[in-house]
């Protein structure tokens, strides 16, 4: 049987208040959205520039209809959404590993450390060929990219967390006999949770990132290759249409994480 909460009159309006707020920003966001998208169409109508050159939403609508027909579209967005989830999920899972097994061990980590910031300093595209030759010409030269173009910043970011952790706790735990498993479990790992969530929100950006990077030097398929094909041939209207939806996209995994960020907070508040 559940418990019906009573608030007292001002706790009741402030979250009134604070219920309010939220609605207004959300209309505020459509509406900006809103008029950018009106403002876009109307400079296209009224020739204020070559709509040929700037596309408009009306015409991104209109091939992406006509993707639909030719049943293509959702083949293109399929294989740079699989690409991108696989190579966003190994960077995450390896970079955190990385990152534990460097807080394990101090040694390791002074001597990984200076090699941790030149890879990330490195910039990825020049290894195009190198993956080309590795991997071929499929998927996994791709995910490959999506993997290194995410796996440092996993690393620097969880690394970070677990190094940060608060000394006097750490201390605390030592005096009280827990070993360095212990340890982990009990105030590495938890006290790294909003760090984690942080680092998920900016490999969403990094994923995406790799995998269009990776379509742009070698792909038969996805929106990264629509986007090189249209560019080639001159029809701009493909490369806004496969621009915006790569931002949906985007948007719809940074969603999932905040969702993901909401869920993790409940939990730790129990």
């Amino acid at each position: 049987m559940k418990h019906q909460i009573t608030y007292s009159r001002e706790h009741a309006l402030f979250l009134k208040k604070c219920r309010r707020h939220t609605v207004i920003v959300q209309l505020f966001r459509v509406g900006v959205l809103a008029a950018l998208l009106g403002l876009w169409e109307c400079v296209a109508a009224f020739g204020w520039a070559d709509p040929f050159l700037t596309s408009s939403p009306s015409r991104i609508c209109a091939t992406v209809a006509s993707l639909y027909r030719e049943g293509t579209l959702f083949y293109h967005i399929g294989v740079t959404l699989a690409e991108t989830i696989v190579g966003f999920l190994i960077a995450v899972a390896l970079g955190t590993s990385i990152a534990l097994a460097l807080w394990w061990s101090e040694s390791l980590r002074q001597v990984a450390e200076p090699y941790i910031v030149v890879l990330n300093a490195l910039p990825k595209i020049a290894l195009g060929p190198l993956i080309i030759i590795w991997f071929g010409t499929g998927s996994n030269a791709i995910v490959f990219m999506t993997v290194l173009v995410g796996l440092i910043v996993s690393v620097m970011h969880m690394l970070g967390a677990f190094v940060a952790t608060d000394k006097n706790k750490l201390l605390l735990l030592r005096s009280m006999g827990a070993n360095k498993i212990q340890i982990l479990t009990k105030l590495v790992l938890p006290s790294s949770r909003a760090a984690f969530i942080s680092m998920l929100k900016v490999n969403v950006g990094m994923a995406w990132i790799g995998s269009i990077m990776g379509e742009y030097i070698v792909s038969k398929a996805g929106l990264g290759y629509l986007i090189v094909y249209g560019g080639q041939v001159f029809k701009l209207d493909l490369v806004m249409s496969a621009t915006c939806i790569l931002c949906l996209l985007a948007a719809g995994m940074y969603f999932l994480v905040v969702l993901l960020e909401k869920k993790l907070v409940k939990s730790a508040e129990r």
